[in-house]
C-alpha cells in the first residue's frame, strides 16, 4: 500500500492541536505537537528509521521533544535517543507511558461519573472499554479494581481473552462495543471513534477515555450533547502520560511518586471544565477549547513581553 503522506500530514496536524490543548490544561510550560511515522509498528522499525527520525529531531535544537506514543516503546525512545537529544519515555527515564496515563484517566472518570451519575464511584457500573492496549488494559484493571462491571472489545483476541481471565469481563465483538448499554463508555483505540452520523446506536449515559481525537468534527460533540450523553474532552482525561514524560527535565528527574500526586489534578480539571459546561448549558468541550484558547494567548503574551515579538511556547513543543 502506497504511504498516504497528506493523510499522514493531516493527522499530525490535528493530533499536535489536541496535544497543544493538552498541555495547556495540564499546566505544563510547553507548546504541543506531534510526528506521524509511516509503517506497520508490528513490521516497520528497523534502526534506520528511529535514525532518520532523531536526526530529524535534533536538527530543531530542542524546539521540538518527542516521546513514547501510540505503536512505540521505551526501547524505541532509547534508539532514537542514541542520535537525539530531545527524547523522552526512554526505558531509563518515565518508560511505559501507558500505566501512568491510565492512572490519570481514571481520576478523569471518577470525576465525570460524579457529576453525570452521582453515587459513591465506579462500584457496580456496567463500563465498556473500547481497546485493550498500552492505556486500555491498565485502565481496564483500574476500572475492575474500582468495582465495575467490564465489557470489553479489542482487535487482538488475546487481549480480549486476558480482560476476560483476570479481570472477570465480558467480550463484545469490536462492532458492538460502541452500542452496548452501559453507564459509561471509554474509548482507549485509535481515533476518530465517533461520527456525527452514527451516534444513534449509543446507549450510555456518559463518554470519557484517553483515545486520541476521538470525535471527528466538533459538530459531533453538539449531537453527542443534545442526545444527553457526557462526552469528556479526550485531551483533558489522557494528560496522564505527557505530565509524567515531562517529569524527566524536572531537578531530580522522574519520580513515580511525585507524578502520581500531579495526576489527580487531571479529576479536578475534568470537574471545573464539566461544572462550568453544565452551568451554562454548553457541550463540556466549548468549555474546554475556550479555556486552552485564553491560556494560550495568555502563555503568547507572557513570552512575548518576555522575549520579544518573535517568541514561542516556552521550551519546545511535545509529542508524548
Amino acid at each position: 500500500v502506497r504511504p498516504d503522506l497528506r493523510a499522514a500530514a493531516r493527522e499530525a496536524g490535528e493530533l499536535a492541536r489536541a496535544m497543544t490543548r493538552k498541555v495547556l490544561l495540564a499546566g505544563l510550560p510547553f507548546g504541543g505537537g506531534k510526528a506521524v511515522v509511516l509503517g506497520d509498528p508490528r513490521h516497520d522499525k528497523t534502526a534506520a528509521r528511529w535514525t532518520a527520525l532523531g536526526r530529524a529531531i535534533e536538527r530543531l535544537e530542542g524546539r521540538y521533544w518527542t516521546g513514547e506514543d501510540s505503536g512505540t516503546t521505551p526501547a524505541d525512545m532509547d534508539a532514537i535517543g542514541r542520535v537525539c537529544r530531545y527524547v523522552l519515555g526512554r526505558s531509563g527515564g518515565a518508560g511505559d507511558l501507558g500505566p501512568m496515563t491510565a492512572r490519570g484517566a481514571l481520576h478523569g472518570i471518577e470525576a465525570a461519573v460524579r457529576h453525570r451519575l452521582g453515587g459513591a464511584g465506579l462500584a457496580g457500573l456496567r463500563v465498556a472499554v473500547q481497546g485493550l492496549g498500552a492505556v486500555g488494559m491498565p485502565l481496564a484493571g483500574l476500572l475492575a479494581a474500582a468495582g465495575a462491571r467490564l465489557l470489553v472489545a479489542d482487535l487482538d483476541p488475546a487481549r480480549v481473552e486476558a480482560a476476560v481471565e483476570r479481570l472477570g469481563a465480558r467480550a463484545l465483538p469490536p462492532g458492538e462495543i460502541q452500542e452496548a448499554e452501559a453507564d459509561l463508555l471509554v474509548p482507549c483505540a485509535l481515533g476518530p471513534v465517533f461520527e456525527a452520523a452514527g451516534l444513534d446506536g449509543l446507549r450510555c449515559a456518559l463518554i470519557a477515555g484517553p483515545a486520541n481525537n476521538q470525535l471527528d468534527r466538533w459538530e459531533t460533540a453538539e449531537r453527542l450533547h443534545r442526545r444527553g450523553i457526557l462526552f469528556v474532552p479526550d485531551y483533558v482525561v489522557s494528560a496522564g502520560g505527557v505530565i509524567a514524560a515531562t517529569a524527566e527535565l524536572e531537578p531530580g528527574g522522574f519520580s513515580p511518586e511525585r507524578v502520581r500526586d500531579r495526576l489527580t489534578g487531571i479529576g479536578e480539571r475534568v470537574r471545573t471544565i464539566l461544572d462550568e459546561a453544565a452551568a451554562a448549558g454548553l457541550p463540556p468541550l466549548a468549555v474546554a477549547e475556550a479555556l486552552a484558547a485564553r491560556l494560550r494567548r495568555v502563555r503568547l503574551s507572557a513570552a512575548t513581553a518576555r522575549r520579544g515579538d518573535h517568541a514561542a511556547l516556552p521550551a519546545g513543543a511535545l509529542a508524548c
